[in-house]
This record gives C-alpha cells, structure tokens and sequence, in this order.
C-alpha cells in the first residue's frame, strides 16, 4: 500500500502522542487523554459513524502502540493503567503483530464476482474456459458457484466486457503462508504457527487494523532510567529521511542514546563470510546457495520450505554480527536494532544480543516528538566507516552483488534475485529444491520485500525514491573488496 496514505498518518500521530506522554510529568494521564485530545467533543468524526467509535479506535491503537496486544485486551483497564504496566515491563511480549477487531472491517471473502456489466453473451467465453464447472447461466447471465470457483481467474481474463471480477480480502491476498484466516465475526485472526512475520498484512490493510507492536515505551524507559542504550541502524535507513546516516546519529544521540553503530558493519561481515561459504559450495559441486541475511526469508524456511534448508547459507546475518560488536563494545548496554520491518523482532528473540527494536515509523515518531529536523543537524561520524556495498544491502540485489564483490572474482558467481516473498516465488523455490539446480543462477538472493529491506511494512519513504537516495549515498564509500 502507498506510504502516503491516512491509516500510516493516524498510526504515526498516535506514535508521536504516546511519545510526548511519556515525556509529560504524568505519563499515565496523559495517554489517558490521548483519545480526547485526537477526537474532542464537537470535533469532525472523518472515518467512523461516531465520535465514541472513533475514541475507541485510537484508544486500541494507543495500547498497541504501548507495546500490548488487542486480543484478549482489557476493556475496564484505563490506558493509564496499560501505561504504568508498560513501565513495569521486564521484556516485550512474544508474538509481533495484533488485530485491531473494532478496526477490522470484517471483509468479504476472496472471491470471483460477476458484475451487473455482464451481457449474457452468446460466446460464453467464462462458461468454455472454465475447468471446474463453477459456472452457469441463470437468466441469461453468468452466476458464479463460490463452492466449486478455485480462484484461477480464468473467467477474469477471457470476459470481453470485463464483468468479472475478484474481490479480495488485502491482509488474506498478501500474506504468502496462509497465515490470516476469518473468525465468527469475519474478523482477521493470525495463526502465529505459521506467520513468518513478514509485515505484508500490516501495510496492506487499508483500515490499519494489523498492527505491529512497539516497543518504544521500553526504549525510551531505559534511556529514561540511565542504561548505556546503544541503536545500530540498518542500511536501508540511508533512503528514508532528508539528511544521511550520519545526521541520522546526532539525531539518536539527541534523543538520548549512549552511541549509534551502523549495521552495514556486520553487514560487510556477512557478504565476506558468504564469499567464502559460497566459494566452498562451489568447490564440493553444490548447485546452488541461497542468501541468509533476511529473517522473513530464515523464518519461511524454518515453518515452510525445509526441503530448501540445505541450500541456505549457514551464514548470520549482518544484525547479528553487528549486535556481537555492540555486546562487545559495550557489555552492559541495552541495544537496539533500528529496522524497516516487522521480521527483524522474530530474530531479536532469538538473538541475546538483540535486547529491542524499533522500527523506522517509530524512529521517525520520535524525532517529531523531540522537534528534531534531522537534514539540520550536524553529522557525527562513526568510529569504522562500511564500505558500499554493506551499505547497499537494504535494496534489491544488493546482497548477492555485496558477496560476488566480497569473493574478489575468484569464484563464478552468477546472481540471481528472487524480489520478494509471494505465493510465486514459494513455487519457484520449491522448484530448485525438488530438481536440485536452478538454471538461472547459482547464488540466489532472497528478499522477503520487493525492492528489498527499502520497501519492509515500516518504511517511510517510497521504494524508488529511498533505493535512489541510498545509490546516491554509497557511489563514494569504499568498496568491500581493496
């Protein structure tokens, strides 16, 4: 779904008020109020039937955004109440995402639908070409038997007055693994048995009713008590706002944090280990290697594609490596990964050196609550610069064109990049499982985002322009391999 949309700038405003709360002397009152500050008495009601509904709304997002889930919510508890517990929160909770019920529109299910626009013509091209005899002719015109339809859409595409139709549901049609299904009430429910956390239900609810739990209340609390917090940033984060990476820093620094690492430092790390995990297949006449770095990509394999597993690198990823220095560095810090995607908190659980993460909305959330315009502010270098192509590992390619840089051309490396995580490119992976070769290329880079980590569910900027902004960025950092 387009960046620019109204459910992202209702989410994002919410963000900045449960921010400036935690900033006020009365924290707790002050979410309290968040709801009638947004939607006062007398005030325009722009999405829902009333004022009450409206408040309600906001108040689940509010609890969302203080890091709770919707299912199973409270609803005698004040969100006064959900603030203090949030202070007293020793880790965040398991699963990454929540259904906002009273959001969720409760869609339609996916279905192919006949228009008033049909003709009842005599070719009857969907009748002919349909193979499961789902179709008939009642009074003339085409009806659809939703019980026999396999959703091939056929029908869609030989109909010469375009009279057929799919109606789909934009959380169920995205989600690759089957992961959200209907309850009673015909509202979204996650089965986090199979969710890969890979965000796309998140951005493609128009109605904003998927929502990622934050974890911002726990970072700033621990700024707040005086804990070394330290936030390494993704390379991706170079193409989300107007000014660099190293303004990016002054801004976290400002914001409280002890000091900031750059994940294309690890990042450099995983493409020379790659290099060399990749060469080695190669030499024991491997047909081919899969990339490691995405962890919407680790956790469909892990749930879905076992028969792929032997065909992944072995390698960490550039979180990994860089959360290892940060420990390294500062033993007793709180760290934070600063990430354009939901996934990212999937691996940090599994990850003791990952203690948070924050997302590029919320990153994004907070400088607007401290009034910071981060392309004024003075850089801040850092104390290892990465070269240009750890720093291109948040766009499309970038990772495989990162190993086959870092092998120093002593290996016949052949990219090939599969953009983006769909029902498509699951068969097409399962393909080179079963044959064991694929015919177009011998290291296959998987990304879990089209665009790569530039178009993840938390992303600010739009995919073009952020993977502009990063090219323009690199073109002068030194290459991986001198």
């Amino acid at each position: 779904m387009d960046k620019n949309n109204q459910a992202i700038h209702l989410k994002k405003e919410i963000l900045v008020k449960v921010i400036k709360a935690f900033y006020s002397d009365n924290f707790p009152e002050s979410t309290r109020l968040i709801p009638f500050e947004m939607r006062p008495k007398g005030s325009e009601v722009p999405y829902r039937c009333c004022i009450y509904k409206e408040r309600e709304i906001i108040r689940n997002r509010t609890i969302a955004g203080l890091g709770y889930p919707m299912e199973g919510a409270d609803e005698r508890l004040l969100l006064s109440g959900y603030a203090e517990g949030s202070l007293k929160r020793e880790k965040p909770d398991e699963q990454m995402l929540t259904v906002l019920e009273l959001a969720c529109k409760g869609c339609v299910p996916n279905r192919i639908f006949v228009t008033d626009l049909c003709q009842g013509c005599v070719a009857r091209p969907c009748l002919e070409n349909c193979k499961f005899d789902a179709i008939k002719i009642v009074n003339g015109k085409s009806q659809i038997d939703s019980s026999k339809c396999k959703l091939c859409t056929k029908c869609i595409q030989v109909c010469p007055y375009h009279a057929i139709v799919k109606l789909v549901v934009p959380c169920e049609n995205v989600c690759p693994v089957g992961a959200i299904s209907k309850d009673e009430q015909g509202h979204a429910r996650i089965d986090f048995e199979k969710c890969i956390a890979c965000g796309k239900c998140v951005s493609a609810c128009p109605f904003g009713a998927i929502h990622e739990k934050s974890q911002i209340i726990d970072i700033l609390n621990k700024i707040k008590q005086g804990k070394k917090v330290v936030a390494m940033i993704a390379p991706s984060i170079a193409g989300q706002l107007p000014g660099n990476i190293y303004q990016i820093k002054t801004a976290l620094l400002m914001c409280g944090f002890y000091d900031v690492l750059e994940v294309a430092q690890g990042a450099d790390i995983t493409a020379k280990n790659e290099a060399k995990e990749f060469a080695q297949r190669i030499e024991n006449n491997e047909p081919f290697m899969t990339t490691s770095c995405c962890a919407g990509y680790n956790n469909l394999v892990d749930k879905h594609m076992s028969e792929i597993a032997k065909y992944r690198s072995d390698t960490k990823t550039p979180a990994y490596y860089t959360a290892e220095l940060c420990k390294q560095k500062y033993p007793d810090c709180i760290s934070v990964f600063v990430s354009p995607c939901v996934a990212k908190k999937s691996e940090a659980q599994k990850n003791d050196n990952i203690d948070y993460v924050m997302n590029y909305e919320e990153m994004g959330a907070l400088f607007i609550a401290n009034k910071i315009e981060v392309s004024e502010l003075e850089p801040t270098p850092f104390d290892v610069e990465s070269s240009r192509e750890g720093r291109n590992f948040g766009i499309v390619g970038g990772v495989a064109e990162s190993v086959k840089a870092a092998d120093c051309n002593k290996t016949d490396v052949k990219p090939y990049v599969i953009n983006g995580i769909n029902k498509d490119t699951i068969r097409e992976l399962r393909t080179y499982a079963k044959k064991g070769e694929c015919d177009k290329g011998n290291l296959i880079e998987v990304m879990c985002c089209e665009g790569g980590c530039v178009g993840g569910n938390a992303c600010i900027n739009t995919i073009r322009t952020a993977t502009k902004s990063i090219n323009d960025f690199t073109k002068d950092s030194k290459p991986i391999c001198e």
